[in-house]
């Protein structure tokens, strides 16, 4: 007789193979991380000797969930800011305070709360896109998860990156150290394309497809992504990214909710996997995805739960059982997306869209012994019939609970024995993840009349380039700088002539920044109005770099649809400002570097003449590059006269 570690007997073994093999008296035996044989239970009991044997009265005994995505760290922003349009939800709360709290401790923590609420539902694999990603890595190993963890990468400054480039420098750095690692698939993870930059995707395709590991991220999850896609690049999401080469990695996309049956075969062809996630896009209102159709295209589609602050929950039964309704109701069709698919969608073809089928998704000799048992025994199972092989699939979606998984095994490792938990301390974790809590309801409390909150919450505020390059002198006129321009060197695209009012709010705690109301009023070349733009722009404190025309602060923009006086009442200045100019700006192009170069002669109060030269960007790279050239072109447009100055026209009053 062969020798095994473990025979599991008296099962019902489905194995979600592409025969999607049924057997009611089975057995699976494991030797070490991986599954030996699958059959019935006495032909394995002959044919294997076991050091441990295992009877499992008659249970199913199926390969463990995979969560085809998630942000397992946020967890602890779980119920944090619920029923809210999703700028307010992202911009006013989750992004402030995941820059204040989030950190390799925070990010630990949040994983290992995580994998223990995964673990008693029956996932085994889960799919992350995070901050300190290896972090995640080291909780889900600690906690013996599987997991592809995929390091985010944002044109914004995140809590573990002050530029773009940092992060894909870490991610390339954690792909290098747990590439290979029997439990971690690491990956890239670039967010969106509106979060991205066309640099950042190439940039993480090209790492993904160096390293020959998977680019997990977000694909056309609300209508409003979509329609701004088709606004501003001519077409929709799918086209644009693969335009940058998307496709040239193995990409895992989250939700494509607004998606064609063109886009659809774009993806098929690429093998791109598709990550189905009901809960989180009913709660954000985002859509229903076309699910039935992409099965029917041939796609890859897997179930993820998102993030714990999105959903609000980690529970696989529930996605699967939703995924199914969903179909239903969205095609009006109640044969669409039988129980039986969408099982398979949170087993073998979630595996397939994370691009690791080869060893996890189905029982079958070689692939790792990542299983669980579920108890279909209790009331609200009850009977149970079995005239109709697909009985036992209806049982598992439709009514079995994710507390109904008794016993959870990864790699050959029991986790979960008889609903106890082995590798975490739960009560551990709930202690100090309550103290997390504690700390961000405080700063919540201290923050919620914040001016950012406020102006977030008026609507359609966004937030600017994090570096920003300016400078600027003083001369005593103009016309020597307009011949100056004209020289073959510059290319001028665009002119347009301003007149600017700016009314400054300045609050009692500095750390608020400023807030700056702007009327333009756009000048002809008759000198008549011919139309008039309101916005309000948050301009927070900035920090000079290598040189003094360099600074990185943050800037939120939105437009200004009621008056002045809505506005004072509204966010309550402790101080004002006015300022007044006349401005002609030309958007040029300097040694193929686009710049914005302002002729200002302000008037209120009487500061007098200036040429400023101004750029911002997302990179810090492409800003030391902009600074050296905006210094060389404000000195050939001035003449070299006159000491260049990089603070704004308020800064100079103080």
């Amino acid at each position: 007789m062969e020798k095994v570690d473990l025979l599991l007997t008296n099962a019902f073994v489905l194995t979600m193979d592409q025969e999607l093999r049924q057997i009611p008296d089975g057995a699976v035996a494991v030797q070490g991380d991986h599954i030996v044989a699958v059959g019935g239970s006495r032909e394995l009991v002959e044919k294997y000797q076991a050091e441990q044997t295992m009877d499992c009265q008659g249970k199913v005994l199926m390969p463990g969930l995979v969560n085809a995505h998630t942000h397992v760290p946020m967890t602890l922003l779980r119920g944090l800011a619920d029923d809210l349009r999703l700028d307010v939800w992202l911009l006013g709360y989750m992004m402030p305070v995941e820059r204040e709290f989030v950190s390799p401790d925070f990010v630990r923590l949040g994983t290992k709360i995580a994998c223990a609420e995964m673990i008693r539902s029956g996932v085994t694999t889960f799919a992350d896109m995070y901050y300190f990603e290896e972090d995640v890595a080291k909780a889900a190993t600690e906690a013996g998860m599987r997991a592809l963890c995929g390091q985010t990468v944002l044109k914004f400054p995140s809590p573990d990156a002050g530029s773009y480039e940092e992060s894909l420098a870490a991610a390339r750095e954690f792909i290098e150290r747990w590439k290979g690692h029997p439990l971690i698939v690491p990956a890239v993870a670039p967010h969106a394309p509106y979060t991205c930059t066309d640099e950042i995707l190439r940039a993480s395709a090209q790492l993904a497809a160096e390293y020959d590991v998977p680019l997990h991220t977000h694909l056309s999850e609300t209508a409003q992504e979509v329609e701004n896609m088709r606004r501003d690049e001519g077409m929709p999401v799918i086209p644009y990214v693969k335009k940058q080469g998307l496709f040239e990695a193995k990409v895992l996309a989250a939700h494509c909710v607004h998606i064609d049956e063109g886009e659809m075969r774009t993806l098929y062809h690429a093998r791109a996997g598709v990550a189905h996630n009901p809960s989180s896009n009913l709660k954000l209102a985002s859509g229903v995805a076309p699910v039935q159709k992409m099965l029917e295209v041939g796609l890859n589609v897997g179930i993820g739960t998102d993030g714990p602050a999105s959903n609000n929950d980690l529970d696989m039964f529930e996605e699967i059982r939703l995924a199914a309704f969903l179909a239903k109701v969205s095609t009006g069709d109640p044969t669409a997306l039988p129980a039986q698919t969408a099982l398979l969608m949170a087993t073998r073809l979630g595996a397939q869209a994370m691009h690791m089928s080869e060893w996890i998704g189905s029982l079958e000799p070689g692939k790792r012994a990542d299983l669980i048992l579920v108890d279909l025994s209790p009331l609200h199972n009850s009977p149970r019939f079995t005239r109709d092989p697909n009985g036992v699939y209806s049982q598992l979606v439709y009514a079995a609970k994710s507390t109904d998984v008794t016993d959870v095994m990864v790699n050959g490792r029991w986790l979960m024995r008889d609903r106890q938990l082995l590798t975490l301390q739960e009560e551990e974790l709930l202690k100090a993840g309550q103290e997390y809590a504690r700390q961000i309801d405080i700063f919540l409390m201290r923050r919620e009349q914040s001016v950012l909150s406020k102006l977030i919450a008026i609507g359609g505020a966004m937030e600017e380039e994090s570096f920003e390059i300016q400078a600027k002198v003083k001369v005593e006129d103009l016309d020597s700088i307009l011949k100056a321009l004209k020289h073959p060197s510059i290319q001028i695209e665009r002119k347009r002539h301003y007149r600017e009012y700016d009314t400054y709010f300045f609050f009692s705690d500095a750390q608020q920044g400023i807030l700056r109301y702007r009327e333009d009023e756009f000048i002809d070349d008759r000198g008549n109005v011919t139309n008039v733009r309101t916005r309000l722009t948050l301009i927070g404190t900035h920090e000079h770099h290598e040189q003094s025309v360099m600074l990185s602060r943050s800037r939120y923009l939105a437009p200004a649809t009621h008056t002045l006086r809505f506005y004072r009442e509204y966010f309550k200045p402790v101080r004002e400002v006015e300022i007044q100019k006349d401005r002609l700006r030309f958007l040029i192009h300097y040694k193929d570097t686009e710049f914005f170069v302002n002729l200002d002669t302000v008037s209120q109060p009487e500061l007098g003449k200036f040429l400023e030269i101004k750029s911002r960007t997302w990179s810090r790279a492409d800003a030391q590059k902009k600074t050296a050239l905006a210094v060389e072109l404000l000195s050939a447009l001035s003449g070299g006269k006159g000491e260049p100055v990089s603070v704004d026209y308020i800064d100079m009053l103080k």
